[in-house]
């Protein structure tokens, strides 16, 4: 008679933030011969394209007080319901040794009918400060897992540190040798994030042309913007004879990482790990909007151990990001040690550690 698999329920919202570091677990659990089922919303369905073909994907409809007119608002608790009782429908019949949540939204009908169902639950919370969703279920889960830290949390839970999982591409790059600026081709990558893109589409191709003759010669820039900001951004770069790539989205962001001299970027959780990880100089521009001011926290251990520049929203000029990036891209030495101290703080067996605590987990429950 065969062992039955052990299976692993994700649960993850729709954004690059929450659905990196699941597929990161999914990836790793697979190895480990369980069977791993995915359960995600419309938004988060983009982001599968990465995850291994044996994933079973399971598409949620999720439901958010921050969109819509009153009737709709009326209509999110039942809905909600709904979606919790549905999801423990299936969990009655699937079984699952364990549910780990991610984050966002769509997470909520699958933690909420492991709460439900007393199945071994965890959360993980990439971020500083836990999200909304995350915050409502701290206190009812087994474990909380922490991607960065310290992270604030509600009075009465502990966290454990596991770090950030990243992705099997990002893995691959870790400690990649670095090459320091200098007079040869380089490598400038510029990613924002679908939210926070259109700031660094107006400030760094400007801030890039104010560069010195001698350094952008030698500069290639690969820049990610958002659909509507992509036609005036590429205009840009080549009425100002500067050599750049520019699209909405980069499938190969480790390989491109791993290849810069400077990345500039939004905080987002997976954003610092990958960039950490990887080992690379970093200018780093907290989205001003995010809930609890998260990307703040998320770059202060980078920035701390001297492997990140920090510019708040409220100071970054196309002035004041071109002083920065002439800091980094003019001293070899300088640049070298950023690299090192970025992956002084990295954490490459947050994977590895969060892989133990669910496989844990599903032993306790048994």
């Amino acid at each position: 008679m065969t062992k039955k698999q052990p299976l692993l329920i994700i649960a993850a919202g729709g954004t690059g933030g929450h659905m990196f570091p699941a597929q990161a677990l999914a990836e790793q659990m697979l190895r480990g011969g369980w069977r791993v089922k995915l359960s995600t919303d419309a938004r988060g369905a983009r982001y599968t394209g990465g995850f291994p073909h044996s994933v079973e994907i399971e598409q949620v409809s999720s439901a958010t007080f921050a969109r819509g007119g009153i009737t709709s608002k009326l209509a999110v608790p039942f809905r909600i319901a709904g979606g919790i009782l549905r999801a423990a429908m299936r969990m009655l019949r699937d079984k699952p040794d364990v549910v780990v949540g991610f984050g966002g939204y769509p997470t909520i009908p699958a933690m909420g009918a492991a709460w439900l169902l007393r199945k071994p639950r965890m959360i993980h919370e990439q971020n500083g400060v836990l999200g909304r969703v995350n915050r409502i279920f701290s206190k009812r889960v087994d474990v909380v897992a922490c991607g960065t830290w310290p992270t604030t949390l509600p009075e009465g839970v502990e966290g454990i540190h596991t770090g950030n999982p990243v992705r099997g591409a990002v893995h691959e790059r870790a400690g990649a040798a670095y090459i320091t600026p200098g007079a040869y081709p380089m490598s400038l990558l510029v990613i924002g994030g679908s939210q926070g893109a259109k700031i660094l589409s107006d400030m760094v191709p400007k801030a890039i042309a104010m560069l010195p003759p001698a350094l952008l010669e030698h500069l290639r820039i690969a820049h990610q913007a958002r659909d509507e900001d992509g036609e005036r951004v590429a205009a840009f770069y080549a009425q100002n004879g500067i050599p750049a790539e520019v699209e909405p989205f980069f499938h190969d962001v480790p390989a491109r990482m791993s290849e810069a001299q400077l990345i500039i970027s939004r905080s987002g959780a997976s954003s610092v790990a990958d960039i950490s990880v990887i080992g690379r100089p970093s200018i780093l521009i907290p989205y001003a909007a995010a809930a609890g001011d998260h990307q703040s926290a998320n770059a202060r251990g980078l920035a701390e151990a001297g492997g990140a520049i920090v510019i708040p929203e409220s100071q970054l000029t196309p002035e004041v990001l071109a002083e920065q990036i002439l800091a980094v891209m003019d001293t070899e030495e300088g640049a070298r040690l950023m690299s090192q101290m970025a992956l002084s703080v990295a954490k490459p067996e947050a994977t590895e550690e969060l892989v133990k605590l669910t496989v844990e987990l599903a032993q306790r429950g048994k």
